[in-house]
């Protein structure tokens, strides 16, 4: 669910609060951002009247300047306009989005969180800790607050080769319940949560992602992706199932550990110096880049990029008695 308001900060344009609400529960989950809902807020702010008129030109590109409410940060979304309207047909592809639209940059500023017990991007100090699982073991992590919390593990330590799709992990329910305990485990490194009851009241953060070298499948749509096409492969679950495709917030996520060198992601890209990467997900390839820097010996990131596209699916209204 994407709230959107005047911006209630200056040099904004809209503020944005997101809400990941429960499939199967009274429950709505505040804790974080959606990157892949982020892409929504720069046409909707256009095209009803949260810009002034003489902000938006007959054709070219409008820069939205978003307020990211529930983890305080800037988002910058360029969005293309054509007769003074917003455009959302293209020939832009996003590999799991049905059709091709325009194309829309997100610019995520300053995206680490400041969440967890360190108080930084790493809230551990670690580039990669040994995370003890209560009856799994203990497992080599990466864990970055940058983009969302997110907790990164090796696939072949949980027996994956990283090619995985959506059945493979959510038609099992002993492998759902590994990961979540996985995930509980990370969130109270990350001090995220002080119990792992509180974790249920917290299914939207951490996301738990797993990271292979790049290889070869062929993706949920039936697209063949080589491994020469790919810097690494990455699956990540959401909301206690594996994800279709990747969230946005889990892309930045991505894109900044792979950037630094010596995390779980950038050695399952091949190490070193990188400022972008192409990883393999569930429904194909997606590409985003990230740009680091170390500040007083603690990494910190300064911006996040990636394209994204969105469409009007329906206008409607919902009607709330006062009470």
């Amino acid at each position: 669910c994407v709230i959107i308001a005047p911006a209630s900060k200056p040099d904004h344009d809209v503020d944005y609060l997101y809400g990941q609400v429960s499939i199967d529960a009274a429950f709505v989950d505040w804790s974080g951002n959606c990157g892949n809902l982020s892409t929504a807020v720069g046409p909707f702010a256009i095209a009803n009247g949260f810009l002034p008129a003489e902000r938006i030109p007959d054709n070219g590109t409008v820069t939205v300047r978003i307020w990211q409410a529930n983890i305080g940060k800037t988002i910058l979304a360029q969005v293309p306009v054509t007769d003074g309207q917003v455009q959302e047909t293209g020939d832009f592809e996003v590999d799991g989005v049905t059709f091709p639209a325009a194309e829309i940059v997100l610019e995520f500023l300053d995206p680490s969180d400041d969440a967890g017990d360190g108080g930084a991007m790493f809230p551990t100090g670690n580039l990669i800790d040994d995370l003890a699982v209560p009856g799994i073991g203990t497992l080599p992590a990466t864990m970055i607050t940058a983009g969302i919390p997110t907790v990164f593990v090796n696939a072949a330590d949980l027996g994956f080769d990283g090619t995985e799709l959506q059945p493979a992990i959510n038609d099992n329910k002993a492998t759902l319940a590994k990961l979540e305990a996985i995930r509980v485990a990370g969130a109270l490194r990350m001090g995220l949560i002080n119990t792992p009851e509180e974790a249920a009241t917290r299914q939207h953060t951490p996301k738990l992602a797993f990271v292979a070298p790049p290889q070869a499948y062929v993706s949920s749509a039936g697209k063949p992706v080589a491994a020469s096409a790919i810097d690494l492969n990455v699956r990540a679950m959401s909301m206690g199932k594996l994800h279709h495709a990747m969230m946005g917030t889990a892309s930045v996520a991505i894109a900044t550990a792979a950037a630094v060198p010596g995390t779980l992601v950038n050695l399952a890209a091949g190490g070193g110096m990188r400022d972008a990467v192409r990883f393999g997900h569930p429904s194909g390839t997606l590409r985003v880049g990230a740009s680091v820097a170390q500040v007083d010996g603690q990494w910190a990131v300064t911006r996040a990029v990636m394209s994204r596209s969105a469409r009007v699916l329906m206008d409607g209204w919902v009607r709330v008695p006062q009470g």
